[in-house]
């Protein structure tokens, strides 16, 4: 946490996977007070011009709980398609927070899987 003229700047927390199947992001605890934060994971994915039914899929953990997972054919041969998740969560004073996304694919190729966790002040 880092303040500025007296006011306290959102914090910022990113981890990007590249085209690995898994990235996980760690937020660490506030001893001071309790945290907002909206976290999106994106999954982006390369299409095969050609190819039998691929797909792709996202599933997200927060703190080893599954909180969502989709799988869904892809679609734009030769171009990418993706997924999305959004959430918001609170932590209070003290608790650590560990996002897990993990990726899937079928014909299709992971090029890009991403977590970003923006505090809402």
């Amino acid at each position: 946490m880092t303040r500025k003229t007296g006011n306290l700047v959102p914090e910022l927390w990113r981890c990007d996977a590249g085209s690995a199947s898994v990235a996980v992001l760690h937020i660490p605890g506030a001893l001071d007070r309790r945290r907002t934060f909206d976290i999106d994971v994106t999954l982006l994915v390369r299409v095969p011009v050609e190819g039998d039914g691929p797909w792709h899929e996202l599933a997200v953990e927060l703190d080893g709980q599954q909180q969502w997972r989709r799988r869904i054919p892809s679609h734009s041969p030769g171009q990418t398609d993706g997924l999305d998740y959004h959430c918001r969560i609170e932590l209070e004073t003290g608790r650590a927070l560990r996002i897990r996304a993990t990726a899937g694919v079928g014909g299709s190729r992971v090029q890009q899987l991403s977590i970003e966790a923006r505090e809402a002040l």
